[in-house]
Parts: C-alpha cells; structure tokens; sequence
C-alpha cells in the first residue's frame, strides 16, 4: 500500500512540475490544467499504472469535501454581500452554465453531422 501512495504522489507531482514548466513557455493555461492533461493522456496511453494509483484517487475523492471548507467560510464571511446579491449570482450561474452546455452541445452535435457527412461521402464512392 505504501508504494502505491509514493507511485500515486510522485506520478501527480510529475506532473504537475511538468505542467509548470509548460507554462513558463506556453501561459495560456494554468499549470494544474496543463499537469492534469499530461497525467490524464499518461493514463490513456498506459505510461502509468492506473491499478496502482486507483487506490489512493478513490481515497483522495471520498475526503474531497474538506478542500471545500474554506470556500464555505469564505461564503459565511460574505454573508452580508450575498444576502445583498445573492439573486443576481445565482441568475449569473445559471444563465452562464445554460449557455456553456448550449454551446458545447452545439458544437458537439455539430462535429458529429460533420463526421457523418464525410462517412455517408467515403460510403458513395
């Protein structure tokens, strides 16, 4: 159990400090974003074993809600200004996410007609 938990901590850290160095070249993404892409197509590509970092991801995800604590004080400490604006962040939120889903479904169903198109054109020749 003890070498799935160091394989886990220095397979993430890998690639985190990748992710960090991508982005003192490239700052279009945040380093976490560029480190969870590499250890995502790591595991894609079985570069790492993802029997052995299983373990320690199933732990990391039942103990997520503590990561979210300080964001809960933080809402509690703004109470005041929440209570003033509360009606208009929600609005935004969902607005905002109604129309990411939109356009993600879009361009989704877009791709796919696309795709379909270019197979019904190889099928025709």
């Amino acid at each position: 159990m003890i070498g799935h938990i160091i394989y886990s901590i220095l397979s993430v850290g890998i690639c985190l400090l990748t992710g960090k160095a991508i982005e003192l070249f490239l700052p279009i993404l945040p380093a976490s974003l560029y480190g969870m892409m590499m250890f995502t197509a790591l595991l894609h590509y079985r570069l790492l074993n993802a029997k052995r970092i299983q373990p320690c991801i199933e732990w990391a995800l039942a103990n997520m809600a503590v990561c979210f604590v300080p964001a809960g004080v933080g809402i509690i400490n703004h109470f005041e200004l929440i209570k003033n604006h509360g009606f208009s962040l929600v609005a935004i939120i969902f607005l905002t996410t109604f129309l990411l889903l939109t356009f993600v479904g879009l361009s989704y169903q877009r791709q796919l007609n696309k795709q379909a198109s270019v197979d019904d054109e190889g099928l025709s020749k």
